[in-house]
This record gives structure tokens, sequence and C-alpha cells, in this order.
């Protein structure tokens, strides 16, 4: 290692925020991807790692979600997608309501004491961003219906942008904030259409935890959001967008976007020595808790056909399967509640998690084993858990190739692919890992 980058290193650990919501974001225009279907990509970082995939019947739509640990009703839901194909996702941006945040309003802690809150008073509970993502999944089918249902929200906390697709094309990002100080019940949104070419010349926008509209003197999230624009640049100048590519890179892109240092070339020869490599402010985080990319559909296609390619744990240890919402509410017995904490494959990544992050005193978090992490005799975790990802996904692409061919949604074939991904991964983690 040279001189350089042992300084780089060293500067690395005292770079970044210190902030438990500081998610990134990248939504991609129909118009612009291989397929005609519109993409909408959340990495979470939350201070609560527990959550786990629910289906619910909501008061106009059926929608599939990820909820926090705890969240029974549920009150909040932080990136879904329902059965009329409007999809939902946000990053909590700080800098909208003209003074930095001292604490954060959109977390899983903050959403439940709202909801305990409201249970022991008869006042109106005030809605925050996972609330209020709830609420939209439940009666928006569109663009328009959210931003109708913007227009007269009256009770809620607005601080972040929400990203939002739709069965008929559309794809934008709403930078939401209050109105005023003295008027925190009003509600104010800058829309960026990702079909407006003047907005969004490739097609795609980013947003980590700024928006545009606010103050930019306050600027959050922006080593990942270099590190995001980065990744998509050169995608943009030749349209290579693609769902599959999105799920299984963009969480696990391992170059940071300040420093361009790059966790691969620290790689040791193998396991058995711990090498520590200083980790602030990459996409993927100590705090990361799951990543959701929705696919969307093509205009005119069945809405039931919209895909959540869900990560329902952290990227660098857990894998992605691709869900659709069935009349039932199916799933993968592994993403759903288990035990009332998390999702059983949440709970699995947690455990192989502590091999990255072993040193818990002082900062601790912040440094990284790179070599239980990747090594070069391929036995780290992420090296052994991909291989098990392309099977899942492999399986997945052929199930939805099928859907798609037909026309519409198969609930037999998919009941049938999720016992198989219940199987495989069951059997695989416990050869691996001895889950």
């Amino acid at each position: 290692m040279n001189g350089k980058k042992v300084f780089l290193t060293l500067l690395l650990a005292t770079l970044g925020i210190v902030g438990t919501e500081a998610c990134t974001s990248v939504l991609v225009s129909g118009r612009f991807t291989k397929d005609g279907r519109p993409l909408l990509l959340k990495n979470r970082d939350t201070g609560n790692l527990l959550n786990h995939v629910l289906i619910v019947q909501g008061e106009r739509y059926q929608y599939l979600a990820i909820v926090a640990d705890g969240d029974t009703l549920p009150y909040a839901a932080w990136a879904g997608h329902n059965e009329a194909g409007f999809a939902i996702i946000n990053t909590a941006a700080y800098n909208l309501n003209g003074k930095p945040q001292q604490d954060s309003r959109n977390g899983d802690e903050a959403a439940l004491r709202s909801q305990q809150e409201g249970q022991r008073s008869r006042r109106p509970r005030r809605l925050n961003d996972g609330a209020i993502m709830r609420r939209a999944l439940e009666i928006c089918a569109t663009l328009e219906d959210f931003e109708h249902f913007l227009d007269t929200l009256t009770n809620a906390e607005g601080d972040s942008n929400f990203g939002v697709v739709d069965a008929k094309g559309g794809a934008a990002y709403y930078e939401v904030g209050n109105r005023t100080d003295n008027d925190k019940s009003q509600l104010r949104y800058v829309k960026f259409d990702a079909n407006d070419p003047r907005v969004a010349p490739y097609g795609y926008i980013v947003r980590t935890n700024h928006g545009y509209s606010g103050n930019r003197e306050q600027d959050k999230g922006v080593e990942r959001y270099l590190a995001i624009s980065e990744y998509m640049q050169p995608r943009g100048f030749t349209q290579d967008y693609d769902a599959r590519t999105f799920i299984t890179q963009i969480p696990r892109t391992l170059r940071h976007g300040l420093t361009h240092l790059d966790v691969h070339d620290f790689a040791p020869e193998d396991e058995t020595e711990a090498v520590f490599f200083p980790f602030r402010d990459f996409i993927p985080r100590y705090q990361t808790s799951c990543t959701v990319l929705v696919q969307g559909v093509r205009e005119g296609e069945d809405p039931r056909l919209t895909v959540s390619w869900t990560i329902v744990g952290n990227p660098l240890t857990t894998v992605a399967v691709p869900l659709l919402l069935t009349p039932h509410g199916s799933l993968p017995e592994l993403l759903g509640r288990h035990d009332g904490k998390g999702s059983l494959l949440n709970h699995w990544g947690l455990e192989l998690k502590k091999q990255l992050f072993p040193v818990t005193r002082g900062n601790g978090i912040d440094y990284i084993n790179v070599a239980a992490l990747l090594n070069k005799a391929g036995t780290g975790i992420l090296q052994r858990i991909l291989p098990v990802e392309k099977g899942v996904l492999d399986r997945g692409d052929e199930v939805l190739a099928k859907l798609r061919t037909a026309g519409r949604l198969d609930v037999k074939e998919v009941d049938t692919y999720y016992k198989w991904v219940d199987e495989e991964l069951r059997r695989q983690y416990h050869e691996l890992f001895g889950f």
C-alpha cells in the first residue's frame, strides 16, 4: 500500500455524517430502461436494523412494503408498491426546512413513538414520512393521486425526497417540506419529473439526504451522492439500466464517492487475519438495514406484475429476492416476520454482519474487517452469498418471463417460486454458514 493510500485511508475515518437516517436512492424513467419498465431503488439506513416484508389490504389497495420490527399495525412503510402499480420510497432531506435537523423525524423510533402517543391520546397523530408512504400505498394509483394527497394533507411533518412511479409511465421525485416554521401542518413540495429531459436528460435522478430546492449549505449525504452519481453517469450515456444489475451492484458499491478508495483494492490473501478498513459514508453502511428496487410495468401491462426486488437485510450479508403481490398475500416465509422480531433472513444477515464489524467498543462500527467481507481466496461472506443470490435471481427471472409473456399474474407459479426460495435459502445458508 503506497503512502498516498495510507494517508487517504486515515483521512476517510474523519469524513461523513453521523446520522442514522441516511438513505441512498435513484429513479429511472421507463422511457430509458432496456425493457421500458421504470426503476426505483432505495438503500435504507436506519438505527433499527430489524425489519420484514408485509402485505396489507389497505383502505383502497393491497400493498407490499418493508416495515420495521415492532410496527404491527403497520403505522409506517419504508418502501413498497401496491396492486395498482404505484410505488414509493423516500430519503430524509435534512435541508428542506431551512435549518439542520437535530434528530430524525423519519426514523422507526419516531414512527413507533407517534403511533404509541396516538393510541394513548385522542389527539390526531402527525404523520411522519413513513406514515405518509403507508397512506399513499393505501389510496394512490398515480402520480396525480399522490400530488392530490400531498395537497390535501394537513397533519404531517415533511422533510423527505419521495420517489414515486406508477403504471402509466409516471416517474418523479417530490421534495416535500413544511410550508413555514409557524405552520408545520401544511406541506409544500417541488416535483422533479424523470420524463422531462430538462430535469433528467439521461432519464435518471439521484437523491440522498438533501433536496435541490432546500438550503444547499446544509446538504447531507454528499459522499454517497457522488458515489451513486459516478455509478449512474456512464450508464446514462448508453442507457444501460437493468433491474437485476441495479439490485446486485448499487447496494454493494464499495468505491467511496469522495476519496475514490475502493475496498476491493485492500482485499487480503485470505480471511485468516483481520484487516480493518475505515468504512464511513459508502453506499452500504453499518446501519444499512435493507434495499428495495421496485421495477414497475410498461404502460398497458398488468399492474400486478410490478416487482419489488428486495434485500431484507444488510446487502453485504443478505441476498435479493423478487417479490410480487398475490391476492392472498403470500410471501417467502424467510422474508416475513419471524418470532415477532424481523425476518429470519434478516436475522441471519445480522449474525454474519458481526464478523464484518467485530469491534463494538468506541467507534468500532466505523471499521470493517475486509478479510471477512472479501479476499483473494474467495472465502469472504459477500463472495459466498453472491452465487446463492444468482441462483435465486436466475429462477426468479424465469418466473417473471413466463408471467410477462402470459400478460397476467399466475398465483400458483408465484407460490411455487416462493416455496422454492425458502427451501433453497435454508439449505444454502445452512451449508455455508451453519444456520
